[in-house]
């Protein structure tokens, strides 16, 4: 017959009973860094990634909003469709 086996505490082992906060900002990837926000026409980058598309009214009218997501980093972007809107286009979501 096997002795039983015990578990032994470390003692270097100690939970931390308060974390570290996690920032709210999420730190962008290169690629993200490098798109040009609220400008419209502006190129996103290749590892965006096409969620769903949305109208939203305006004072001219409606323009859609499409959501995306990068891939690498996880970040959330908007981009506005608005021609009437020179400063339209990217935008972080959050």
């Amino acid at each position: 017959m096997r002795p039983p086996i015990t578990y032994l505490k470390s003692r270097n082992m100690t939970q931390d009973q308060n974390p570290p906060a996690e920032s709210p900002k999420r730190a962008l990837c290169e690629s993200c860094a490098g798109v040009q926000q609220n400008w419209r026409r502006a190129p996103g980058h290749a590892e965006l990634v096409q969620g769903v598309n949305r109208k939203e009214p305006r004072p001219h009218g409606q323009v859609t909003v499409t959501r995306y997501c990068c891939d690498r980093c996880g970040t959330v972007w908007d981009y506005e469709n608005n021609k009437v809107n020179l400063h339209a286009g990217w935008s972080v979501v959050g």
